[in-house]
């Protein structure tokens, strides 16, 4: 099971180093086409919405065209919360795994973004639980959360904070 779950690690390693170096095609193909992502918004102090087809959402993609159409705004300019681009970088920890009956791993574990835009540092920060199925000698995201802890979002918030 170590071994399944280093080989997890290095998956959301791998990930959070291309969002970070804006490889897009390779942050992409690491998503199940059907892959859903989802950043609920807090219904109260402690309690985040949990159906984003019926609740509202910091962000909610069905599926990767979600995320395509977002990349494809990014390289064609046509998205100005995007411009100029921000540098992040991902730092994730406390990466926890256990194999489902299906043969898919939920996955938690914690995240923080730092970002940095018009001349400010900041960052997101806060728990993310995946739905990882493998895929040869790697894995495939079928489905992430993230729950955004920030108290206040000042900025643009979009996938590549997360």
């Amino acid at each position: 099971m170590s071994n399944v779950l280093t080989s997890i690690e290095q998956f959301l390693y791998r990930k959070s180093e291309y969002c970070d170096r804006q490889q897009w095609d390779e942050y992409l193909a690491l998503f199940d086409e059907e892959s859903e992502f989802h950043i609920p918004q807090w219904d109260s102090e402690h309690i985040h919405t949990t159906d984003p087809k019926r609740e509202m959402s910091l962000i909610y993609y069905p599926n990767r065209a979600g995320l395509e159409d977002r990349v494809f705004r990014i390289r064609t300019g046509k998205s100005a919360a995007c411009t100029p681009m921000p540098r992040t970088l991902h730092l994730i920890n406390n990466v926890q795994g256990e194999e489902q009956e299906d043969g898919t791993w939920l996955v938690k574990a914690n995240w923080i973004t730092h970002f940095y835009r018009f001349g400010e540092s900041e960052a997101f920060f806060g728990r993310v639980e995946y739905r990882l199925r493998p895929d040869n000698d790697s894995w495939k995201v079928c489905r992430k959360q993230a729950i955004l802890l920030n108290d206040k979002i000042r900025h643009v918030l979009d996938f590549y904070h997360v």
